[in-house]
């Protein structure tokens, strides 16, 4: 039972595709110093950096323009000129080639956990996010889905789709596991997985 906080970000584990899920990634550019930690498990974005598009952590809570999950990233370290896989990215480490491993699909089903209960009432609906500093210790994200924000609010970022029925979790526990999709708002003009706005970044 999740009787206790644990959250560790969002995990891919499936699709909305009606497909086998095979955990593709895709390979994306990281600014050399960019300033940011980013976890396996934090949501990313495309962003201008001018004059390149890179990826950057989306700190968003109450909306997110998402292109996918960070699964871990690879560079070549600056100190020991050493190639270096890492499953979080530290804040500017400086090198010309660092690439983040993203899981892009914009149909991703996600496993994260609520900061609180979740009750059957809130399957299919709306909720913001929980951002908190991931751990270096493991390298993974501990943010989680802010379950008193549920709602029909469609500018919300993630929508509650299932729960996790297992050892480790059950409906109304108190902290339940759930399965998510991001909200897509391309149908507004506004937020939702970047691959589904009709806005190029730039």
């Amino acid at each position: 039972m999740a009787a206790s906080a644990t959250p560790h970000g969002a995990l891919p584990v499936g699709s909305l595709v009606s497909c086998a899920y095979n955990a593709k990634v895709t390979h994306y550019k990281i600014k050399s110093a960019y300033g940011t930690s980013i976890f396996y498990g934090d949501i990313v974005k495309w962003a201008d950096d001018n004059p390149n598009t890179t990826i950057a952590k989306d700190t968003g809570t109450t909306a997110c323009t998402p292109i996918g999950i960070f699964l871990g990233c690879a560079y070549t370290d600056p100190t020991t000129s050493q190639f270096t896989p890492n499953q979080y990215f530290p804040a500017s480490t400086a090198a010309s080639d660092i690439v983040a491993y993203v899981a892009s699909d914009p149909f991703v089903i996600l496993q994260m956990q609520c900061d609180g209960a979740a009750d059957q009432d809130d399957l299919g609906k709306n909720c913001a996010l929980v951002q908190t500093a991931g751990s270096t210790a493991i390298g993974r994200s501990k943010n989680s889905v802010d379950i008193s924000t549920v709602a029909t609010t469609n500018t919300l970022p993630v929508k509650i789709i299932d729960f996790v029925d297992g050892p480790d979790s059950a409906v109304g526990d108190a902290y339940t596991d759930v399965l998510v999709v991001f909200n897509s708002q391309s149908a507004f003009g506004t937020g939702g997985h970047q691959l589904l706005q009709a806005t190029g970044i730039g």
